[in-house]
C-alpha cells in the first residue's frame, strides 16, 4: 500500500496537461513581454487553476488561488521570494519591494514553479509562498 501511495503522490506533483503547459509559458511571456498586467494575470491563473484542479494536486491548486486573489487584493505581487538560507548581512527585508511596487522577480521564480513540481525543492518553495500568502 505504502508504494502505491508513492506512485500516486508523484504522479501528482507535476503539471502534465499539454495545455497546462502552453498556458504556463503564456503567462511568463506575457510577464516578459508586458510586465505585470493584473487583470490579464488573474484570467490566466483562474484558467490555470482549474487545470489544477482536473490533476488533483492541493498544493498547486492552493498556490495559484492564494496567487490571484493576492494580486486581485493589492492589485500588485507583494510576496518575496522564500529563502534557502539566511544571508549573512542581510535583515530578511527586500529594498526592491515596497507596497507600490511589483516584485516581478519572486513573481516570475512563483509561476516557474508551477511548471515543475517533480524536484521537491521546487514543491517546498511552492509551500512557503503558500505560507506567505497566509501570512500577509
Amino acid at each position: 500500500m505504502q508504494t502505491n501511495f508513492k506512485f500516486l503522490t508523484n504522479q501528482l506533483i507535476t503539471v502534465e496537461n499539454p495545455t497546462a503547459q502552453k498556458l504556463i509559458n503564456k503567462i511568463q511571456l506575457d510577464l516578459f513581454k508586458n510586465g505585470f498586467n493584473a487583470d490579464t494575470l488573474i484570467t490566466d491563473l483562474k484558467k490555470l487553476r482549474e487545470y489544477a484542479l482536473e490533476e488533483q494536486n492541493p498544493v498547486l491548486v492552493k498556490a495559484i488561488r492564494l496567487t490571484y486573489e493576492h494580486i486581485e487584493a493589492n492589485n500588485a505581487f507583494l510576496i518575496a521570494i522564500p529563502d534557502d538560507e539566511p544571508i549573512e548581512g542581510f535583515d530578511g527585508t527586500s529594498s526592491n519591494v515596497t507596497e507600490d511596487a511589483t516584485n516581478m522577480e519572486s513573481l516570475e521564480y512563483l509561476i516557474s514553479l508551477f511548471a515543475d513540481l517533480k524536484n521537491k525543492n521546487n514543491l517546498a518553495d511552492l509551500k512557503e509562498y503558500n505560507k506567505s500568502f497566509l501570512a500577509f
